[in-house]
């Protein structure tokens, strides 16, 4: 075939998926605004939160931690279970599998409770469960929205990311759970097996903190404004009107209870279970009160009209680390610094602050494209005498045991970073060119010198055991030093990799898109 032909083939061939093969989206769809409930002081949350919080000095909400995955879902499960009122919820991933099913489906029992139900989720995800996304929509109490949605159909969602790629590549990373405007869970877990340690063939390390106090409705607002935005479209503004949206709700409503009958028997179940009743008994009294800063992208980010005036997460992020007199310590799961971010880690460094990265290796990376952007950026960080710490692939991730089979691959997926062992930032936000200038991210930098410290003698303790520390030898290489081992083993290539591993990290190299990371 010629050139020319070619062209003319495919350029009829685009024409035509652009004419049969999506559906467009109704971006005048009407919306009707909403706002969280604020009457909720006489729920159960509330009679439980409200004493809690009597008496607190102006400024401080009370933050609970929770690095365990069961323990992360049980506090989602227990709090639906409670809720009376509302539940807004706000995520970037909700997988089609055990943990995403079990989630949703405590979400429809509140919604045939009473409980006012917003759901809002971005669209990157959601190709093949547009039926089911209209059928829970269709419940009076269940509102579903999608953050920035595609055209739908293959051919739209692929012209699509052609067409309108800036727009597209703007995605809402952000995730929180909020009940009764009483309690709320944020942090980097997204809704799937893998973050709760459900998966038998990966375990991912991720933290979240549950609050209470101001904190909520800070939360609250930032949702209302998330979900009251121009890109944040009802389903039926790009999904066709179900023919019978009562018989569509049926069968996901039995479909979701038959799907929660299986795996109520497992071992993994029976462990949610366990933490579920103790959550339920729970006082509260676990929860740790202090000043916090909520930090939170405008949805407005990455819009080119708007951008330039949108809040971004990143100022308060700088500003926090940049005002470290002693240490630094930065866990980030996908960190790409660039240029901009070595210069400024290694000025703290020249300054007297100890910094420390915790990021994961080659061998516990799930995006291989992402240790590419980052690979370049070790050896001037360790020149400047920052420490760098590469997660194992086989590290112990708390909650994953109940499941995950032996070998199965470890990733960090924790997005936080301590200062001076007095603050701590928790949330959604990776150390990237992405979260920094393109998604939407959400997080808490909480002021609790108690909290810190904890975190960081957990990273004193674990690292020599979970990490790689790496290092340049006397002829200025990189080498992996496992300090576990006896005597501790020195790697001359990225730990636990094979050829093929490495070849493809550095093909991603010579590609321009370390922006996109």
């Amino acid at each position: 075939m010629s050139a020319r032909r070619l062209r003319i083939t495919l350029g009829l061939a685009l024409v035509l998926a652009l004419v049969t093969g999506c559906a467009s989206i109704d971006y005048d769809y009407p919306r009707t605004e909403s706002q969280a409930l604020t009457d909720t002081n006489d729920t159960q949350l509330g009679q439980l939160v409200q004493p809690i919080g009597a008496g607190k000095p102006e400024g401080e909400s009370g933050f609970l931690p929770i690095r365990n995955g069961i323990d992360a879902l049980a506090a989602r499960l227990m709090l639906a279970n409670r809720a009376e009122r509302s539940i807004d919820v706000q995520y970037y991933l909700i997988k089609n599998d055990i943990v995403g099913r079990a989630f949703v489906y405590s979400l429809l029992q509140a919604a045939d409770r009473g409980v006012r139900v917003r759901l809002l989720v971005d669209d990157m995800f959601t190709s093949g469960v547009d039926v089911g996304l209209a059928a829970l929509d269709s419940h009076p109490n269940f509102s579903i929205r999608i953050f920035n949605p595609f055209k739908r159909g293959a051919a739209g969602r692929s012209l699509g990311a052609i067409t309108g790629f800036s727009r597209i590549n703007r995605r809402m990373h952000n995730k929180s759970f909020t009940v009764d405007n009483q309690v709320t869970i944020i942090g980097g877990r997204n809704i799937a097996d893998e973050y709760f340690g459900a998966r038998k063939d990966a375990k991912f390390g991720d933290l979240d903190v549950a609050g209470m106090g101001p904190i909520v409705q800070d939360i609250s607002d930032m949702f209302d404004t998330y979900w009251n935005h121009e890109t944040a479209l009802p389903v039926l503004a790009f999904v066709k009107e179900l023919d019978d949206p009562e018989t569509e709700l049926a069968r996901v409503r039995n479909n979701l209870s038959k799907s929660m009958q299986e795996i109520m028997s497992t071992e993994y179940a029976g462990a949610v279970k366990a933490k579920f009743v103790q959550f339920m008994d729970g006082d509260g009294s676990q929860f740790r009160w202090a000043p916090y800063k909520m930090v939170v992208d405008s949805p407005d980010k990455g819009i080119k009209k708007k951008a330039r005036d949108a809040d971004q997460i990143i100022t308060p992020l700088v500003a926090s680390l940049r005002a470290a007199e002693s240490e630094a310590i930065i866990v980030s799961p996908y960190f790409v610094p660039r240029k901009r971010g070595v210069t400024a880690f290694s000025e703290l460094q020249a300054r007297g602050v100890d910094v420390k990265i915790i990021t994961n290796s080659l061998a516990a990376n799930n995006q291989f494209t992402v240790h590419a952007g980052y690979a370049g950026s070790r050896k001037p960080l360790l020149e400047a005498g920052v420490e760098i710490w590469e997660v194992k692939p086989h590290a112990d991730i708390k909650g994953a045991e109940i499941v995950a089979a032996v070998g199965a691959k470890a990733t960090l997926h924790t997005k936080a970073f301590i200062v001076d062992r007095k603050e701590m930032f928790i949330g959604s936000f990776n150390f990237d060119p992405r979260s920094a200038n393109i998604n939407t991210e959400l997080g808490v930098i909480i002021y609790d010198r108690g909290m810190a410290e904890q975190f960081a003698k957990f990273a004193d303790e674990t690292l020599p055991i979970g990490a790689y520390e790496v290092f340049l030898d006397e002829r200025d290489k990189l080498r992996w030093r496992d300090n576990a081992a006896d005597p501790p083993y020195i790697y001359q290539k990225e730990p636990e990799t094979s050829w093929w591993d490495r070849r493809k990290v550095g093909f991603v190299k010579i590609l321009p898109v370390r922006s996109q990371l």
